[in-house]
């Protein structure tokens, strides 16, 4: 995907989040990996969103959903006012409830087509936290693919948008260490391992050539 274009992506999704309703609530977006980076053509816009979970259910919503179109959930996972105005955009887990993460994917990521290279990670933690935490559990199961680009950049949070850092992001001038650099600032001890864990993140990310979305908690 050439930069520009990517960016301009990167943009209409903040525009989205910039409004109401979204499927649940939204507290921070980053952008990280490639286009963090200053690539030009990038080979994938990787997408983080720290969302929070609902604090109020409405159980006659989520039961005039469910009668109507065979979702669980709605009112109690994602907001029933955003599954009224999209139904079509309601996407579910394997287990039939509506599942945040996916449609927060099909609200931001339309009309894209589906084989952009775009990923959209979405959890509970901000970036940074998550970041750390998948590092460890990384480390310990020597689940390496599993680690997140540490190397990223904070565009939205809590409902302000960070022009400057956008205006950085679309000129490209943001510093980045190495991949295999950034993960010992985090404390990998070894170089080989970090290494190691810089080319499954690498390769796996190589694997995935569409549009994909990853729903996480911390």
């Amino acid at each position: 995907m050439e930069r520009e274009r990517a960016v301009d992506r990167l943009e209409s999704i903040l525009d989205r989040v910039d409004q109401e309703p979204l499927p649940a609530p939204v507290r921070e977006v980053w952008a990280y990996g490639d286009v963090a980076l200053g690539l030009d053509p990038i080979d994938r816009l990787d997408v983080y969103l720290t969302k929070d979970v609902l604090l109020e259910s409405d159980d006659e919503a989520a039961a005039s959903f469910a009668d109507r179109y065979g979702v669980q959930g709605v009112g109690s996972t994602v907001r029933a006012s955003w599954a009224e105005a999209h139904p079509d955009r309601v996407r579910t887990s394997d287990n039939g409830y509506a599942a945040p993460e996916k449609c927060l994917g099909a609200e931001l990521l339309a009309p894209a087509p589906a084989d952009d290279p775009i990923h959209l990670e979405v959890c509970n933690a901000s970036f940074e936290d998550n970041v750390t935490q998948r590092l460890r559990g990384a480390l310990a199961r020597d689940a390496y693919a599993e680690v997140i680009d540490p190397r990223g950049v904070c565009l939205w949070v809590d409902g302000e948008r960070d022009t400057a850092a956008m205006e950085r992001l679309r000129a490209g001038t943001f510093a980045m260490p190495t991949l295999p650099a950034a993960l010992e600032m985090l404390g990998v001890d070894e170089e080989a391992t970090a290494e190691r864990i810089a080319d499954a993140i690498t390769t796996a990310r190589a694997e995935q050539a569409t549009t994909s979305v990853r729903g996480d908690m911390v």
